[in-house]
């Protein structure tokens, strides 16, 4: 096998979407922060048992694993970063009020978690601690939103949906695991048929409800509907009620409701939502209330937030020109040298021609030059006339 072939579902991020990339990775970071929220770096690498702690088969069976060479522990590489930040909001922070918290780094997973997906994805999320209100999960939306709209991502869609109510409909039936899951699944494909055949010996209201769900699909006029088709489910008003309230503050985005999507249904405790685009193969932004995730960590505080994947979204996003650089001379004299200090000190990007290269492509795409004109250093366009003052240095 050749040494410069990459695994399955890794690759090198070359400059034009580097730069792109990291240019999001600032945008987003500065929107979140402008919501208050703080960025933490958790480590790329923990102990195994406190990475899993709490977090279901799923992301265990996502997680690469090693021996620590040191301690002879088991590590694991991190599938996702929502633990570590409960984590440190339990320990570390230890806080009583409302704590926002931000983060963007790498995660690694075992398999592609959809077609042609990236098993390195860059992941960029936020949360809420300490607040259990629907306020915190119209504050997690909305900024949810305004990421994606710094990233001049056009036509976003919403769908809302909330794991209570599918918890509802099984209330007091008695359930082993295996079923639940076929029953989870069914539901996930809206496989009616198959949805008929598990339930057959349910309870009347909760056979019909879980039925009724692949159907309510739409927009809000699906929660009139889920009233009637779900009568009598324990809390089912309250829910159907709280989406409605979400779905009313979100503007300038087309609101969804999706009563049979259970996607993280073992990790969600409430609502939940996805945010779509044209283009986009799967949802862009995914999220939602998770209040037991700090539980395992000895601190069950309400905690709601969302996660993007800074790779799939620079796919669909429009390109960004990359910013305009002045080409210099390679020369050794102090004066040249200070000129480029000072331009590159003002903000500009200045780029050398090494000796033998002044042909090559220019992949900065540089407009202008340096170039020495009656007596001084001045910057004109390229091909065009010197601006009039020259360029001034510090001593």
């Amino acid at each position: 096998m050749s040494a410069w072939l990459l695994p399955d579902h890794i690759a090198d991020v070359l400059p034009s979407e580097a730069r792109h990339i990291e240019e999001l990775r600032r945008d987003l970071l500065d929107t979140a922060r402008s919501y208050g929220c703080e960025l933490v770096i958790p480590p790329l690498v923990e102990h195994l048992d406190s990475l899993l702690t709490g977090t279901g088969e799923a992301l265990g069976l996502q997680t690469f694993k090693l021996v620590d060479q040191l301690s002879g522990r088991s590590l694991g590489v991190r599938a996702d970063t929502t633990p570590q930040v409960a984590r440190i909001d339990a320990h570390l922070l230890n806080r009583r009020g409302v704590t926002r918290l931000c983060y963007c780094g790498p995660v690694l997973h075992t398999r592609p978690d959809r077609p042609h997906a990236t098993r390195e994805p860059l992941q960029f999320g936020a949360e809420i601690y300490g607040h259990a209100g629907q306020e915190a999960d119209l504050e997690v939306l909305q900024l949810a939103l305004a990421c994606l709209r710094v990233a001049q991502v056009q036509a976003l869609q919403i769908d809302l949906a909330d794991v209570r109510i599918v918890r509802s409909l099984l209330a007091g039936v008695p359930l082993d695991a295996a079923l639940l899951q076929k029953i989870h699944a069914a539901l996930a494909a809206k496989d009616a048929a198959e949805l008929a055949a598990l339930t057959r010996d349910f309870p009347a209201r909760s056979r019909e409800g879980l039925r009724a769900l692949p159907q309510l699909y739409g927009d809000a006029t699906v929660l009139i509907e889920a009233e009637k088709a779900l009568q009598g489910a324990p809390g089912l008003p309250e829910l159907l009620s709280g989406l409605r309230w979400l779905g009313e503050r979100l503007q300038g985005v087309r609101v969804s409701y999706d009563l049979a999507d259970l996607r993280g249904y073992a990790y969600y405790s409430g609502m939940r939502f996805g945010v779509y685009t044209p283009g986009a193969s799967d949802a862009l932004v995914r999220g939602g209330r998770y209040d037991e995730v700090g539980a395992v960590f000895g601190r069950n505080r309400p905690a709601v937030g969302f996660s993007l994947d800074l790779k799939q979204l620079v796919a669909v996003v429009p390109p960004r020109a990359p910013k305009a650089a002045i080409r210099a001379p390679w020369n050794e004299s102090h004066d040249v040298h200070a000129a480029i200090a000072a331009l590159r000190q003002a903000g500009e990007t200045v780029v050398c021609v090494l000796p033998g290269h002044e042909s090559e492509v220019d992949e900065f795409h540089c407009d202008r030059e340096l170039v020495y004109v009656a007596g001084a250093w001045r910057v004109q366009p390229l091909g065009g006339a010197a601006h009039a003052d020259p360029i001034t240095t510090k001593n």
